[in-house]
């Protein structure tokens, strides 16, 4: 078997990728990675407190290794950590790197070239699948996942802090993605053939929160990993980004 780590997000997607490669036994993953917000002690994007991430690894019972950033990150600040990550993983002999991605292909892309720099190759076993087929195998399997963070400008609060289900699904507004490849919404797993156990949580309030966006991107590493005239039209406005977060609680 081929040694490997895999990106994990804590969500569905992730959650899915991880079962297909641990049954198609083409892999070792032998270390889980996420990025977590050293400030606030949350999962990157998701918001997702530490301690359930924690919680997560242990009901897998693959090691867990986290990459700590700022909350203000610099797109250079970045691609020098992950650059310095990638690089100890090759140097471990974790010469495949698994990602949960779906159908974005400049994300894949921009994986992709990075991966390049360190000799790691991509692995996505979820590429290029229909995500409604993907969600519905999801919930066949038996796993479940609640979302924690959804965009306000596609999404209303009462998405933020469901459980995906058929209700959930059928309530979604046209246009978005079933499962959020758009960056329409996250997820926490919380159950499902990966995990010894449940891992047990209390739902706490829900906050919406906005992030302005700078023009350079030297200010903001969510601009983008280059600049295009259509970004750079997008950043000069100076725009705010809302979402909703639902705050959930490790049961004690």
């Amino acid at each position: 078997m081929k040694k490997a780590y895999f990106n994990w997000s804590s969500g569905k997607d992730s959650s899915l990728a991880l079962y297909k490669v641990l049954q198609q036994k083409e892999f070792d993953v032998q270390k889980l990675i996420t990025n977590v917000n050293q400030d606030y002690q949350r999962v990157s994007m998701h918001g997702l407190h530490e301690e359930l991430l924690d919680a997560q690894a242990k009901s897998i019972g693959i090691p867990l290794e986290k990459i700590y950033f700022p909350a203000e990150v610099t797109m250079d600040l970045y691609n020098q950590k992950m650059k310095e990550k990638t690089a100890e993983l090759k140097e471990a002999g974790l010469v495949n790197g698994v990602f949960g991605d779906i159908f974005l292909e400049d994300l894949r892309a921009y994986r992709d070239s990075k991966l390049q720099e360190v000799g790691i190759t991509g692995v996505y076993p979820l590429w290029k699948h229909d995500t409604k087929e993907l969600l519905r195998e999801f919930l066949a399997l038996g796993f479940k996942t609640i979302t924690v963070c959804v965009n306000a400008n596609m999404l209303g609060e009462e998405f933020v802090g469901r459980v995906i289900d058929e209700d959930f699904i059928n309530e979604l507004p046209e246009g978005i993605d079933v499962c959020g490849e758009n960056g329409e919404f996250h997820t926490f797993c919380y159950d499902g053939p990966i995990f010894k156990n449940p891992v047990e949580f209390e739902i706490g309030d829900k906050v919406l929160k906005s992030y302005t966006l700078h023009k350079s991107d030297d200010d903001d590493c969510y601009q983008g990993s280059k600049k295009t005239k259509k970004s750079e039209e997008k950043a000069s406005k100076n725009y705010d980004r809302s979402f909703w977060y639902c705050d959930l609680q490790l049961k004690k």
